[in-house]
């Protein structure tokens, strides 16, 4: 069930470039059958396909494993913002604990940037707004997602296909490396800016968003 509380956390707020709407609760995943552990191996887990890059913050370091396989429209939007240096000194703009830490589209004013053209919603694709996944923030046209991510804190499957109106948020990779930073940063004090809420207090800014290579890799 959704209550009121969770209702409001996931209304849409203007935020100077587009109302980037949230809609749906996270839904429970179903139970499983624990196995014996001793009799059944974990399987391997898949090799995925796609660059990794580095968020670098005032906080610390994230590493993300792009997905280009699940997600190629997204995964390629992504990285031509990332070519263009375009997060360098954008913030975290949008915090909420419990659901997910939002950021790539303003500067501590809340200046907006001008963006490219906006992608094709690729949310049918199998991927899951699971803890630690990276998603594009949207406005409420499916095909609205332009620089604007957000790196989900909980699981929050209410908003993955079909669940908000036929469609989703698409993911388009996973933080494998600074899990801790993302906890770090959902935890900060937040407040109502400018007529934005969730609004981290101290501003956390993006450095850099770089390609890592070779023995930079996570393996």
């Amino acid at each position: 069930m959704i209550t009121a509380f969770r209702r409001s956390l996931l209304k849409g707020i203007a935020l100077g470039a587009g109302a980037l709407l949230f809609a749906g609760a996270a839904l429970g995943a179903p139970q499983e059958t624990p196995t014996d552990a001793s009799t059944e191996a974990a399987p391997a887990a898949p090799v995925v396909k796609g660059p990794q890059v580095s968020i670098k913050t005032t906080m610390g370091d994230i590493v993300v494993q792009l997905d280009e396989e699940r997600a190629p429209k997204t995964v390629a939007n992504f990285m031509q913002y990332v070519k263009q240096g375009f997060y360098k000194g954008t913030i975290f703009h949008r915090v909420i604990d419990g659901f997910m830490i939002q950021a790539g589209g303003m500067n501590e004013k809340f200046e907006g940037r001008k963006t490219n053209k906006p992608v094709k919603n690729e949310s049918n694709n199998g991927l899951s707004n699971q803890p630690y996944t990276i998603s594009m923030a949207r406005e409420d046209h499916p095909d609205s997602a332009t620089s604007q991510f957000f790196i989900n804190v909980a699981d929050n499957a209410g908003i993955d296909y079909p669940n908000y109106k036929g469609s989703g948020y698409t993911v388009f990779g996973k933080v494998v490396k600074g899990q801790e930073v993302v906890d770090k940063i959902k935890g900060v004090v937040v407040d109502d800016v400018r007529g934005m809420q969730n609004v981290p207090v101290t501003p956390i800014f993006i450095k850099s968003v770089t390609v890592l290579k070779g023995d930079k890799l996570v393996k």
